[in-house]
């Protein structure tokens, strides 16, 4: 009771303001779930943020070490090595394209094999010839 007689001196103003805050806290403790949810998956999304960014310094960090130490090689005067990955897959790569080239080749020639069996010859200085 006493509480109210206070309540009912205060300004219109201060009422008003109290009444906002009431609302306030009911939406706020209504929202609760929401917030909590919301700031759940803030979390997730900024673990996951710095997962990749985890990710991307650590390939940086590999890259830099690479070239540090090629550039280290260099200034000691060692020759780089030689990319025996790139030659063998090129090796591959041109045996493939020779078989096949090959396989065409063999196949164009024995075509033309069958034509020639085809063709009848005549020999003109003969008179009895099977053309005439």
């Amino acid at each position: 009771m006493f509480g109210t007689n206070l309540l009912d001196r205060r300004s219109k103003p201060e009422r008003i303001a109290d009444q906002a805050w009431e609302h306030l806290l009911s939406a706020v403790s209504y929202a609760g779930d929401s917030v909590r949810d919301t700031a759940r998956s803030a979390r997730q999304n900024s673990s996951d943020l710095a997962d990749g960014a985890g990710d991307l310094v650590g390939s940086a960090a590999d890259e830099a070490r690479r070239r540090a130490s090629l550039a280290f090689d260099a200034l000691a005067g060692r020759q780089p090595a030689l990319p025996w990955t790139l030659l063998i897959g090129a090796a591959l790569v041109g045996a493939a394209v020779g078989w096949a080239v090959g396989s065409a080749a063999r196949a164009a020639g024995s075509r033309d094999d069958h034509a020639v069996d085809d063709v009848e010859f005549v020999d003109v200085d003969r008179p009895n010839s099977p053309a005439i």
